[in-house]
């Protein structure tokens, strides 16, 4: 079954009909979370309107570290399957968690402003994401460094799995060291500790932005898998 999905040929004709279906649940789901992150949802007692940078800051940090640990399964597979497919799933999910981390950052910074009184701290647990969004960017560079893709995959695979190490420090960062993020309120022992009415529309918003990233996935793997049927065709045609 796992070589079976593998063929980019049974990928494109398996996962077509499901781009239009992300594509709809992403704006439906976009649109009733952000409804309730403005209308239904209250103001908090402390933080007063700017809690409502949460329904973003949250999912976006949530799908960082979701993107981060998805391009590391799909590079391992890669490298130790040389299943090219997942190469560029890896690839192709790469520009998309950068981008979420780099919203979970500029969100949390807006937000520490009016609560800390600065845009930045050295906090662990923005320091941990920001070494998150280096990662990213280094796969990136890593990955088109090379003339040869194979060795770019290949390459680029390793720095990622290197930097697997980060997503635990993220993760628990807010109860191994004295940070000022604050911490878990949602996945925790003993069940979430927000009220029900900010909880909800957190829980829709991430939805979102889960099915965004299985749509903008989709089409950049499309992508990925036409442009290298385009390069194996030049590559015959230059050796012909």
């Amino acid at each position: 079954m796992f070589n079976r999905f593998a063929n980019p040929n049974r990928f494109l004709r398996l996962s077509r009909p499901l781009v239009p279906v992300m594509a709809w649940a992403t704006v439906l789901l976009m649109a009733a979370g952000l409804y309730m992150t403005f209308f239904t949802a209250p103001a908090d007692y402390q933080q007063g309107q700017s809690v409502r940078i949460m329904y973003v800051h949250v999912p976006s940090a949530w799908m960082g570290l979701f993107c981060y640990v998805g391009m590391a399964v799909a590079a391992a597979v890669g490298l130790i399957w040389r299943h090219s497919l997942a190469d560029l799933v890896a690839k192709a999910t790469a520009p998309i968690g950068a981008a979420f981390t780099f919203l979970s950052l500029v969100t949390g910074s807006l937000w520490g402003k009016p609560m800390w009184g600065t845009y930045w701290v050295w906090d662990a647990r923005l320091t941990s994401m920001l070494v998150l969004l280096f990662l990213y960017l280094g796969y990136m560079a890593l990955q088109n460094a090379f003339d040869d893709p194979e060795r770019g995959f290949k390459a680029s695979a390793i720095l990622v799995l290197v930097g697997v190490i980060n997503v635990p420090i993220i993760k628990f960062s807010v109860d191994w060291w004295n940070t000022l993020h604050q911490p878990a309120s949602v996945i925790k022992a003993g069940g979430p500790s927000i009220h029900p009415s900010m909880l909800w529309p957190l829980l829709v918003m991430s939805l979102a932005f889960t099915t965004y990233y299985v749509w903008v996935l989709l089409l950049r793997v499309h992508a990925e898998i036409a442009a290298s049927k385009i390069r194996a065709l030049r590559m015959r045609q230059a050796s012909a």
